[in-house]
């Protein structure tokens, strides 16, 4: 395995926004690439925080690891605007030095929730002339669809209460979707997960449904008896990652 560690993706934060990058050893081709946000709900983790993660560079396939800015020097809807922009730097990176293939993108916990936001509203990415759908998977494990907790605190409200607006990856399902080019979309959640996780979760992939997303390129797997993020998924990932990129 090869590390290129703390690149700055963001010279106007270079403090905070950088990114690892774990590659595979020297192969032929090209290698498809994990993009990953850790959880900590926007004010805690980093991108050390993935060691298991890593191994999925056995199995060909890239890795980074990304940092972003966090409460409480930053406010919504900074995090998101990092997500997008280190998704933009790892690609435009990949193609000047001839590295990946599929781009697959992901996050645990609060860095599911950036990953939501920035696959559901376009527009993120859309500044960076990047379509969501033309990342070929993405995993979202443990994240949270409405408003999150802690964006509900940045208002001075309740972080209890269930909010669905401009800053909830719900909100952005509000039009059909062209199925011939809607990416491989995995979701993981506990069943004992934090309070209505579960069920806001399954309000979305109905609502996708409603929407008439392709199903069958939705999967979700419940972590029957486990609480938030108190499992590994590298084995969901890199199952995940390798069966689509044969396909």
């Amino acid at each position: 395995m090869r590390e290129l560690r703390n690149i700055i993706y963001d010279e106007s934060n270079a403090d905070t926004c950088s990114l690892d990058i774990y590659l595979p050893e020297a192969s032929e081709g090209l290698y498809p690439v994990f993009i990953y946000f850790h959880g900590g709900g926007m004010e805690g983790g980093s991108k050390e925080e993935t060691s298991d993660l890593i191994d999925i560079t056995s199995k060909g396939v890239a890795f980074v690891s990304v940092e972003y800015r966090k409460y409480p020097q930053a406010k919504f809807p900074d995090f998101v605007e990092d997500t997008a922009k280190a998704i933009a730097f790892v690609k435009a990176y990949g193609e000047m030095h001839s590295l990946f293939s599929d781009i697959y993108v992901g996050g645990s916990s609060a860095g599911a929730y950036l990953a939501m936001m920035v696959y559901f509203d376009c527009h993120y990415l859309n500044k960076y002339d990047i379509e969501p759908d033309a990342v070929k998977g993405w995993i979202f494990d443990a994240g949270q669809p409405t408003v999150h907790f802690n964006v509900l605190r940045e208002r001075g409200l309740d972080s209890r209460l269930a909010r669905i607006d401009e800053a909830a990856p719900i909100y952005y399902v509000d039009h059909e979707v062209d199925a011939t080019l809607q990416s491989r979309l995995l979701f993981i959640t506990a069943e004992n997960d934090m309070p209505n996780r579960l069920e806001q979760t399954r309000f979305l992939l109905k609502t996708m449904e409603l929407f008439h997303y392709d199903m069958s390129k939705v999967e979700f797997k419940l972590m029957e008896g486990d609480t938030h993020c108190s499992y590994s998924i590298l084995g969901m990932v890199s199952d995940f990652i390798l069966i689509n990129h044969r396909g």
